[in-house]
């Protein structure tokens, strides 16, 4: 993945520079992609905001006379082994589906962002073995890791999300790293430095906004990578617990009972293709917007 920065003789960003984050934005929603992908994501919130008041029926909710019911007015997404609305246990679902990624991803910031900045301008001791330390984590295969931190903590939504946002932190970690020591080299840093201002304040107004477009960027992709592992990882029966749904755990039981109700497999699957399309699809529009605005 390549690094965005501040081309030199360019005006630098700030953290205080709100009409350039601005302009960002609307070149942003002018894109049709990004409108849309931005525009699914929002749905998704909303329907997981609203979920209790506009799902059908509970849905844990058993009635085994409608275990196996084909789509229907009664039970729009049809029912499954148990009975329970598969349109109701979708909706609520959603609430996991943006809330693993969030975990995942945010302890990956927290781990990967502070120590990237820090060695990407420091260099130094620091750098080497903060740059040890994470080429041995992703020399580690990454799922294989994360089960292993499974089996030490144990299965559950956070612990599955808290090991993964472990397991991506190193990624981070190089993306900012290498993007902070681009950004290192600039003169604004060099005069920075000559009017005392203490290394703190160089990191976090002068270094971090100018490695935002490579963050953002990979972080929208973690986020899609993230919902994908932890449906995975649901599937395998270490994620969410039972009466608890998700659409990894969905999908695992429409392919238990794959020859009973062969399209059960489709409401949660196309949802979490959608999703994760919808991620990929916004990070790709923020690297282009962010290049052509440095191009300029």
């Amino acid at each position: 993945m390549t690094t965005q920065t501040a081309p030199a003789g360019t005006r630098p960003v700030t953290a205080g520079d709100p009409g350039r984050r601005t302009s960002t934005i609307r070149l942003l929603l002018r894109r049709p992609s990004a409108a849309v992908a931005g525009g699914f994501l929002l749905l998704l919130v909303v329907l997981a905001v609203l979920a209790p008041w506009i799902a059908p029926y509970d849905p844990n909710e058993q009635d085994l006379s409608a275990a196996f019911a084909p789509y229907s007015a009664e039970h729009l997404l049809g029912g499954d082994e148990l009975g329970r609305d598969v349109a109701s246990r979708l909706l609520h679902a959603i609430r996991l589906a943006l809330l693993a990624p969030l975990i995942s991803v945010g302890v990956a910031i927290v781990l990967g962002v502070p120590s990237g900045l820090w060695a990407g301008l420091r260099r130094g001791l620091a750098d080497t073995v903060l740059s040890r330390i994470a080429d041995t984590l992703l020399s580690l295969p990454g799922l294989a890791f994360a089960l292993a931190i499974v089996a030490v903590v144990g299965p559950g939504l956070v612990n599955v999300m808290v090991a993964l946002g472990v397991v991506f932190s190193p990624t981070l970690f190089r993306v900012v790293r290498g993007a902070a020591m681009a950004v290192a080299e600039e003169p604004y840093i060099d005069s920075s430095r000559a009017i005392g201002c203490s290394t703190s304040r160089i990191l976090w107004v002068h270094v971090l906004p100018n490695v935002a477009a490579p963050l953002l960027v990979q972080a929208t992709i973690l986020m899609g990578l993230a919902l994908l592992s932890e449906a995975g990882l649901s599937f395998l029966g270490l994620g969410v617990q039972p009466p608890d749904s998700s659409w990894g755990s969905m999908l695992r039981t429409a392919y238990d009972y794959q020859f009973r109700a062969p399209f059960a497999v489709l409401p949660p699957g196309i949802a979490v293709v959608l999703t994760v399309l919808a991620f990929n699809t916004l990070g790709d529009a923020i690297r282009d917007v962010m290049s052509a605005r440095w191009r300029r």
